[in-house]
């Protein structure tokens, strides 16, 4: 029964993990790739097909074959990212809601087995 218990709650725990991804990946061809999901406003750290380190930006607009945006909400440096070498592009508070998530998920998954190994004694 305990078995049970844990291998279904830790399956429901994996799939919800999954269905959450918050990260959208782009292609080699930049002419496929939608950037119209990007919200102005929002921040996002975007990944570097070059291998540089992972930039975050204050979201603002697409010009052209570039990604603009501000260093941050009080940094008012521009940022400008080619889309030639953008990967994927990650919304970082869609982030920290899926670590919110899966926090109160293994909470869960832990009441569960707690309560059923306390019903079989």
């Amino acid at each position: 029964m305990r078995a049970s218990v844990l291998l279904k709650s830790s399956l429901l725990t994996s799939l919800f993990v999954i269905s959450s991804c918050a990260t959208t990946k782009y292609s080699e061809d930049i002419s496929k790739n939608d950037y119209s999901n990007l919200q102005a406003g929002r921040m996002y750290v975007v990944t570097m097909k070059d291998g540089s380190k992972n930039q975050r930006m204050l979201f603002r607009n697409v010009d052209g074959d570039n990604l603009i945006g501000t260093a941050g909400k009080k940094d008012s440096a521009e940022v400008i990212i080619p889309k030639s070498n953008v990967a994927a592009v990650r919304d970082s508070r869609k982030a920290r809601t899926t670590a919110g998530a899966v926090v109160i998920g293994a909470a869960g998954v832990a009441a569960l087995v707690l309560s059923s190994s306390r019903a079989d004694n």
